[in-house]
C-alpha cells in the first residue's frame, strides 16, 4: 500500500520517542512501583542525574531494535524475509559477550541462548523454541522490546507487521512472547493511519489467537480501565492476576506487557502522561518505556512529544547502536528513521531520495539537532542556543541555528557531534565502536550569517582527537570569515595524527569584535575513503586500540602493532565505515601460528566482507564471506612460520586485486552487495602479529 502522509516524520517521531522513553526508564530499571513511589514518586521527567547515572546510554532495547532491523537491507529488502535470514543477521552483528544483547549465559538469558543456538547451526526459527529452550526461557520479554522496527516499516499494514514480527521474534523466542511482539508491531503498523486508542487494540489483538494469554490479559486491562478510576487501582489488579510471583524467569512477558497496555489506556492520549504510567509502574521499566513511547511517537507525531516537559533537548537526538560494524554505532534518530524509511520505501517499490543529497547532518526533521552540542569545554556565554529552524537551507527546508554572544578574542564558540562514543559502558552493555570520520576523507558544509548579524564572524572545521595516552586534544582545519547575511560552503581534506582516532567534529565560532551573532548550518558531511595508517601514534599508549571493534580472544599491542589471539573459529578485528568503497589496503602479517588469516576489505559484520588470507598447507586465497565462504581464487604460495608477509588489496567498483609482498597474484570482477565497508584482520586458530594497516583511497 502507499505511504501515508507524514509518514517520514512519524517514523522519526516514533524512533525519538523509543529512545526517550528507553532514557527514563533506564536508571531504575528493575525497581517495583512500591520502591519507585517511595525513593523517586511518580516519574514525570529523567531521574538520572539524581541516581548519580549518564543519560545517553548503551542499551539493548534500543541497539536490538535497530540492528535486527538490518536484515531487511542486508537481504535486498524482500517481503518474504525469513526467520533463517533474520537469524543470519543476529550472527553477522553481534559479538560475545560485547555487543547488543544481555549475555547472561544458557537458559538464564533468552538472547543468549538463542544466540548460543545460532552459532552451533540450529537455524531460526528453531533456535528460539520452547521445544528447545522450554517455556520460562522463551517467553521472556526481549520478542517485544525488539520489534519497534517492524512496525514502523509497515505502516497502514498491521497484517504485515505482525506477520513480520513473527519471524523476527522467532529467532529467540516463541508462544506468548510472539503474541505480545504481534500486538505491539500490529498496533504500531495501524497507528500512522488510526488515532484512537480502543481501534489500535482492537487491531493489535485481531493478529494473535483469541484464545492466548495475551489477548485476555488486553480483555481484562479493557475492563479494569472502565471499572477503576486510577490507574494505581488498575495495577493492583495486574499485581494480583499477572505480576511477577506468577511468572518465571528473570522478566517475563505477561507481567510487563500487562504494563503497557494499562499506560495506553490510562494516559489521556498524552506522551508525557503515558511515560509516567508505564515508568512508575516499576518492572522493565526501559524496556515497556520504550514500546510505548515509540508507539505514543507514531500515533501523536512529533506535535505530541512536544506537550509536557521538554523531553528532546536533552536527549538531542544521541543514540548508540554497537556491534560488529563499529562504524554504524555512534548514529542518531534522523539517520535511524531515514534508514527505517528507506526500507518502507523500498518494499513499497520506491526509490529512497536521501535529504540534502544524502548529508549525514541535514537537519530537515522539525527540532532535530542530530547530536551537535555547545562543547562544555567553553564558557557557556560563547555559544548560548542550537535551535532547529525554518528555512535558511539551499536544498532543503530546515537548518540549526547556532546563537552565540559576546565570543571574546582569542576564545571560541563550538558546537560538535560525536564521531565515536564518549561513553564506553553502561551498566554490562558494551560500546564497541570505531571512529565515523577519518584523515583523507572530504569534509564539507554549508553555514550561512544572519543578515542581523553585528561585525563578521570568523568560522573553521574542529576536531577532536583522541591521543594514545588517552588524553585528547583540538585539531582545527582553515577558517573563513562569515560576513552579516552571507552564505559559504566549508571544505576541508581532513587532517589528524596518523592512529589518533577522532572523536568528534564540529564548528568553531570566533568574533574579533565580540558581537553578538546567528549563524545557521544547513547541512555537514564527508565522504570518500581514508588516507590513514591504523596503528599506534607516536604519542604512545594504547587507547587508539579503543577504535577497533574485534571478535577476537585477545588483540593488544606489544612488539607489533596488532597481535591477535584466537583460540577457536574464526576472529577478526575491524575498523572503518560501510562508507568507504574504493580503496586498498595493506599490512604486515606475521603469522606465528595459524589454521588461516589474512586482510579485509569491505567488511559489514563478522560474516560478511572481502579477504586475501594465508592458508596453512601452502596456499593463498581470495575469498567473499557473505553468510557463506566463496574462494573467488587461490594458488599455492610458499609462507612460513615467523616470516613477515605483507598483504594488499584494492577495490574499486566490482574489481578486486589481491598482492602478496608487491606481486599481484589475483585480478578479478565480482558482483555482489559487499560495495562498501571496514577493513579487517581475520584469524583463524591461532597467534598472529600485523604491522600498521594502510588505507589509501584508489
Amino acid at each position: 500500500m502507499a505511504l501515508p502522509q507524514g509518514y517520514a516524520e512519524r517514523v522519526y517521531a516514533g524512533v525519538l520517542g523509543k529512545i526517550i522513553g528507553v532514557y527514563l526508564g533506564r536508571p531504575f530499571e528493575g525497581w517495583t512501583y512500591e520502591r519507585i513511589m517511595q525513593e523517586l514518586g511518580e516519574i514525570e521527567y529523567y531521574v538520572h542525574e539524581s541516581l548519580d547515572k549518564a543519560l545517553i546510554v548503551v542499551d539493548d532495547d534500543i541497539s536490538g531494535t535497530f540492528c535486527f532491523l538490518r536484515s531487511m537491507p542486508d537481504h535486498g529488502n524482500r517481503p518474504d524475509l525469513t526467520a533463517e535470514q533474520i537469524g543470519q543477521t543476529w550472527l553477522n552483528y553481534l559479538i560475545e559477550p560485547k555487543t547488543v544483547l544481555w549475555w547472561g549465559g544458557l537458559g538464564m538469558s533468552t538472547e543468549h541462548t538463542a544466540f548460543l543456538r545460532l552459532r552451533a547451526g540450529i537455524p531460526a526459527p528453531e533456535s528460539g523454541s520452547i521445544a528447545l529452550n522450554t517455556r520460562v526461557v522463551a517467553e521472556q520479554i526481549g520478542a517485544q522490546i525488539f520489534i519497534d522496527g517492524w512496525g514502523m516499516i509497515a505502516p497502514g499494514d498491521p497484517e504485515r507487521a505482525a506477520d513480520l514480527a513473527r519471524r523476527a521474534a522467532s529467532v529467540s523466542h516463541d508462544g506468548e512472547a510472539i503474541y505480545g511482539a504481534q500486538v505491539i508491531a500490529a498496533m504500531e503498523a495501524q497507528a500512522f493511519v488510526e488515532s484512537d486508542m480502543n481501534a489500535l487494540l482492537d487491531v493489535g489483538q485481531g493478529v494473535i489467537p483469541r484464545d492466548c494469554t495475551i489477548n485476555r490479559l488486553i480483555d481484562d486491562l479493557r475492563e479494569w480501565r472502565q471499572e477503576y478510576a486510577t490507574w494505581h487501582e488498575t495495577f493492583a489488579q495486574v499485581q494480583g492476576r499477572y505480576g511477577y510471583d506468577r511468572y518465571g524467569g528473570n522478566c517475563h512477558m505477561i507481567p510487563n506487557h500487562a504494563v503497557i497496555i494499562m499506560s495506553l489506556l490510562y494516559c489521556q492520549d498524552r506522551f508525557d502522561r503515558a511515560m509516567t504510567i508505564v515508568n512508575t509502574a516499576g518492572w522493565d521499566t526501559d524496556c515497556n518505556s520504550g514500546n510505548v513511547g515509540c508507539l505514543m511517537g507514531i500515533k501523536n507525531g512529533l506535535a505530541g512529544l512536544d506537550i509536557g516537559p521538554d523531553f528532546r533537548t536533552p536527549v538531542a537526538d544521541r543514540m548508540y547502536i554497537p556491534t560488529a560494524e563499529g562504524g554504524e554505532c555512534v548514529t542518531d534518530a534522523v539517520r535511524e528513521a531515514d534508514k527505517v524509511v528507506a526500507i518502507a520505501e523500498a518494499l513499497d517499490g520506491q526509490a529512497h531520495v536521501a535529504g540534502k543529497a544524502g548529508a549525514r547532518f541535514h537537519f530537515e526533521k522539525p527540532g532535530a539537532q542530530q547530536g551537535f552540542m555547545c562543547d562544555a569545554a567553553v564558557d557557556s556565554r560563547d555559544v548560548v542556543r542550537l535551535r532547529n529552524v525554518v528555512g535558511h537551507s539551499e536544498s532543503g527546508q530546515r537548518s540549526l541555528e547556532i546563537a552565540y554572544g559576546g565570543v571574546a578574542t582569542g576564545r571560541s564558540g563550538r558546537v560538535l557531534t560525536e564521531t565515536m562514543p564518549s561513553i564506553r559502558k553502561s551498566k554490562g552493555y558494551q560500546a564497541p565502536a570505531c571512529p565515523t570520520l577519518y584523515a583523507g576523507q572530504r569534509l564539507s558544509s554549508r553555514v550561512a550569517a544572519d543578515d542581523g548579524c553585528q561585525g563578521t564572524a570568523s568560522l573553521g572545521f574542529v576536531l577532536r582527537v583522541l591521543r594514545g595516552d588517552g588524553s585528547e586534544v583540538l585539531h582545527r582545519g582553515p577558517t573563513v570569515q562569515l560576513m552579516p547575511g552571507e552564505a559559504q560552503l566549508l571544505e576541508w581534506t581532513v587532517e589528524a595524527p596518523d592512529g589518533c582516532p577522532i572523536t568528534a567534529v564540529g564548528l568553531e565560532i570566533r568574533s574579533d569584535d565580540r558581537a553578538d551573532g546567528v549563524l545557521y548550518l544547513d547541512w555537514l558531511t564527508w565522504s570518500g575513503a581514508p588516507d590513514v595508517v591504523l596503528g599506534p601514534p607516536s604519542e604512545g599508549g594504547d587507547a587508539w586500540l579503543d577504535a577497533w571493534v574485534d571478535s577476537l580472544y585477545a588483540h593488544s599491542s606489544q612488539d607489533h602493532a596488532h597481535r591477535l589471539v584466537q583460540n577457536e573459529g574464526t576472529g577478526m578485528a575491524l575498523q572503518g565505515t560501510r562508507d568507504w568503497r574504493d580503496y586498498s589496503a595493506s599490512a604486515i602479517f606475521w603469522p606465528h601460528l595459524a589454521a588461516s588469516c589474512g586482510l579485509a576489505v569491505r567488511v559489514q559484520g563478522l560474516n560478511r566482507y572481502y579477504a586475501l588470507e594465508l592458508v596453512r598447507g601452502g596456499m593463498v586465497r581470495l575469498v567473499r564471506q557473505l553468510e557463506g565462504l566463496t574462494v573467488l581464487a587461490e594458488a599455492p604460495f610458499d609462507w612460513t612460520w615467523d616470516r613477515p608477509c605483507e598483504l594488499s588489496i584494492r577495490c574499486k567498483g566490482s574489481r578486486l586485486v589481491g598482492s602478496v609482498d608487491g606481486e599481484a597474484l589475483f585480478d578479478l570482477v565480482d558482483e555482489s552487495p559487499l560495495t562498501g565497508g571496514a577493513v579487517g584482520m581475520t584469524l583463524t586458530e591461532g597467534r598472529i602479529a600485523v604491522d600498521p594497516v594502510r588505507v589509501r583511497p584508489v
